[in-house]
């Protein structure tokens, strides 16, 4: 598994893993856990231990402090191939096998809406803030976020942040449907916890397949001969069988990923 390294405004990003449910946490709340060059590729080797953990239906990012993440550090944007970096994680993020989670406890800014919004849930608590200054730096934002922020919140919402520039509270976020859900930031934790042990008894064929589907739908590139043959395989599973008889007995199933 990939380590985490020291840098000098912080601790980087550290995965964790516990039985079903992997957690990314930043943990640079000093600088409002924003993201450097050496973040991009550690994350992204994060994604794929995970993608390579079979067991795993669940990763989830979190962050310390009061901000969630500051997106990529400003003074590194003119390096070459910086933004094509992120650009590159993001995508892999949404890519990822497993169902994501992002555990929004505070401010998201930046190129960090977009890491969220790669999330298939983004939990929320009445602290958080958007905001995205891309037109101001003179940042014209990347392919990927653009796609994503056009399908998620839909054109005039995308043209209210981008263009516009506005800073969106919490309630805004929720209503735009950036956020699925507002807790109290003590309850958080709890209600992450909650989301992720019941997506961790799915099942694994059905669940992590509609997952890849679905956003490929999002995107326009759904791959009809590969879905074809992920119905098949789920249909043929032990997992639907067991789904199906415990659905009669009226008990929870135990899915195996067979």
């Amino acid at each position: 598994m990939t380590q985490p390294a020291q840098h000098a405004t912080g601790d980087a990003p550290e995965l964790t893993i516990d039985g079903a449910i992997a957690t990314i946490t930043l943990r640079r709340p000093g600088v409002a856990n924003r993201l450097e060059l050496a973040d991009l590729d550690l994350m992204r080797g994060f994604v794929r231990d995970v993608n390579a953990m079979r067991g795993v239906l669940v990763l989830r990012i979190r962050a310390l402090g009061k901000h969630f993440c500051a997106g990529f550090n400003i003074g590194s944007l003119a390096d070459s191939g910086a933004g094509a970096r992120f650009e590159g994680f993001v995508d892999e993020l949404e890519a990822a096998r497993p169902v994501t989670i992002a555990m929004i406890n505070g401010g998201v800014y930046g190129g960090a809406t977009d890491l969220a919004l790669a999330c298939d849930f983004r939990l929320g608590v009445p602290a958080c803030q958007m905001f995205v200054p891309a037109a101001r730096l003179g940042l014209l934002f990347y392919r990927g976020g653009l796609q994503r922020y056009v399908s998620r919140l839909g054109l005039n919402v995308a043209k209210k942040l981008l263009l516009g520039a506005a800073t969106f509270d919490a309630q805004q976020m929720l209503e735009c449907g950036f956020l699925d859900r507002v807790v109290d930031g003590e309850a958080l934790q709890s209600e992450a916890n909650l989301l992720s042990a019941e997506l961790a008894t799915m099942a694994p064929l059905a669940l992590l397949g509609m997952k890849k589907h679905l956003n490929q739908i999002a995107r326009g590139t759904l791959d009809a001969a590969q879905f074809a043959r992920d119905v098949a395989q789920a249909d043929a599973s032990d997992d639907l069988r067991e789904g199906s008889l415990a659905w009669q007995q009226k008990r929870r199933p135990v899915f195996t990923g067979n």
